[in-house]
């Protein structure tokens, strides 16, 4: 476990220093027709149709809100087919064959600054509603909906934090595309009428550092700030976030709006800059490819709706490809694990891990306390892990693991190699019913 650990430290280090590489043009991509916040959707093409990247070409249907699956290239629809989602489930994907052309969709349009400045808040919270916006961090959350609370925002803290193991692809975007970033703030500050912005690293990325100490002289009395916060896991959950960055501590369900702060990830902004100067959806993200079961981890930046296994060979295929692998879809700590490397990369894929799979022996509980110690939110992790064992549902609803952030420290922390975390997932389940 130690050698795997510093394994990660190194790996993340490596390839956080190296530029991303650039793969926007794959024969083939695949949309998916419905995600965890959508469970329907409706498409709006039929086999053999032309589209145009940036067309809206389906809509996803939610309990409030609805959402428009853009193309993320020019070409034909070929059909459904299933792959894995970020989610872990087999999904059905609308298949698109590029045709390299890359014809964008007449609905794009360059706002010059004078239009965006005359841009009111409703306005610029339709424009992120028809571009889909979602929180580009992993949480898929619908940006719009964030752009229209009613509270005063005194601070805006965007999250460039990126505190799990292996995944450098916010560190990357956050060096190569500064100006993009600066840009979404000031539009965001706009919207909300907002004087004060802070942007959250953790204090030991230095590069960012004096990336963005330089790129600020230039949007000096902006309101924009770089705030260097602590190098631990999990940094980055926004509750943890805003206690850091600004001294506020949230109760346990309150919203940040009600406290005057909003947060956005640094990937959301750089995609709420695109709908507001271009009008267009997300249709690229950077991606994380790493982990030990692979021969060379890298950052790439790719087209929403490529597939894992037209990446993998660019890493230069598996390392011991005779060992079983295990695939993760985001972070090894709030990742969902798929079966297979058949899974598509989605607005919120920050990264897949390729991990030799490692058989641990699980033993009995010893009681040393770890799993508590470690939560964030002060859960009792085996007492919740004995009440689902016994099927309690009145102890389950006791112990509140509706709390509970998926962060996946008690299972990391467990001495007996128990899987902690995904009893408490049972536990939400159950006291849900």
């Amino acid at each position: 476990m130690i050698a795997r650990t510093n394994h990660m430290r190194d790996t993340k280090k490596l390839v956080g220093s190296l530029p991303a590489i650039r793969y926007t043009k794959p024969k083939y991509l695949y949309l998916a027709m419905a995600n965890a916040r959508c469970p329907k959707a409706e498409l709006y093409i039929k086999e053999g149709d032309h589209v145009n990247s940036c067309q809206v070409i389906g809509m996803r249907h939610g309990p409030f809100f609805d959402q428009p699956i853009h193309a993320t290239c020019s070409g034909t629809y070929i059909g459904l087919e299933k792959h894995y989602h970020r989610n872990g489930k087999l999904t059905d994907f609308i298949k698109i064959e590029n045709d390299f052309k890359d014809t964008l969709d007449s609905s794009l349009r360059i706002r010059t600054p004078e239009e965006i400045e005359a841009l009111t808040k409703d306005e610029m919270t339709k424009i992120i509603e028809d571009c889909a916006s979602v929180g580009l961090g992993g949480s898929s959350f619908p940006t719009h909906v964030k752009f229209k609370t009613d509270k005063p925002i005194k601070v805006i803290l965007i999250n460039g934090i990126e505190c799990e193991p292996f995944i450098t692809a916010d560190h990357r975007l956050m060096l190569e595309f500064p100006y993009r970033i600066m840009e979404g703030i000031q539009y965001i500050m706009k919207a909300f009428n907002c004087h004060q912005a802070k942007i959250c690293i953790k204090s030991k990325y230095r590069d960012i550092k004096e990336v963005y100490t330089q790129v600020l002289k230039e949007y000096a009395g902006s309101g924009i700030e770089l705030c260097c916060v602590g190098n631990y896991f999990p940094q980055g959950w926004e509750v943890e976030m805003i206690k850091s960055a600004t001294g506020i501590r949230l109760k346990p369900g309150e919203l940040p709006s009600n406290r005057g702060v909003m947060n956005f990830n640094v990937s959301t902004v750089v995609g709420i800059y695109k709908a507001i100067r271009y009008n267009m959806p997300v249709i690229k993200r950077n991606v994380t490819v790493t982990g030990d079961g692979i021969n060379f981890p890298k950052n790439f930046r790719v087209r929403v709706g490529t597939s894992i296994r037209d990446l993998l060979p660019l890493c230069g295929g598996y390392k011991d490809p005779d060992k079983e692998k295990v695939f993760i879809l985001g972070g090894p700590m709030m990742g969902a694990s798929v079966p297979s490397d058949d899974c598509i990369i989605t607005k919120t894929v920050t990264s897949i891990i390729v991990l030799n799979k490692t058989n641990y022996k699980e033993e009995p509980c010893i009681r040393c306390g770890s799993c508590v110690l470690s939560c964030p939110v002060h859960l009792e992790p085996v007492q919740i892990m004995n009440a689902v064992k016994t099927l309690d549902k009145e102890r389950i609803k006791l112990l509140n693991p509706l709390r509970c952030i998926e962060c996946g420290l008690c299972a990391y922390t467990c001495t007996s190699k128990i899987q902690v975390t995904d009893y408490v997932r049972k536990a939400k389940i159950i006291a849900k019913l």
